[in-house]
């Protein structure tokens, strides 16, 4: 795996993460879908999701960095995923999903 790769894959995982998180809250649920209440299997679904893929990126940074350097480059990602996520959820939760 490449550097290139290895960074848009922990990227795009660590956003898509963070985004299913968000979603698994209640307000942003409601952002995205209209609903006023939103059920347990479907916050269930995405934090596990959520979590799910923000371990896929852990994974993709342990292999294409390394152990020491793989866990703060996760670090960085997760930051910039979170932001990222942010900013989207916040402006258009519908293409952010």
């Amino acid at each position: 795996m490449s550097m290139l790769q290895a960074a848009l894959a922990a990227w795009a995982l660590a956003w898509a993460g963070m985004t299913a998180l968000a979603f698994a809250m209640e307000r942003h649920y409601q952002q995205l879908t209209g609903n006023m209440t939103q059920p347990r299997l479907h916050r269930y679904v995405l934090r596990t999701a959520g979590a799910l893929l923000l371990a896929a990126c852990l994974l993709v940074c342990l292999v294409g960095w390394g152990t020491s350097v793989g866990v703060v480059a996760w670090l960085g990602w997760l930051s910039l995923g979170a932001f990222t996520s942010t900013l989207l959820v916040g402006i258009w939760p519908r293409r952010a999903m």
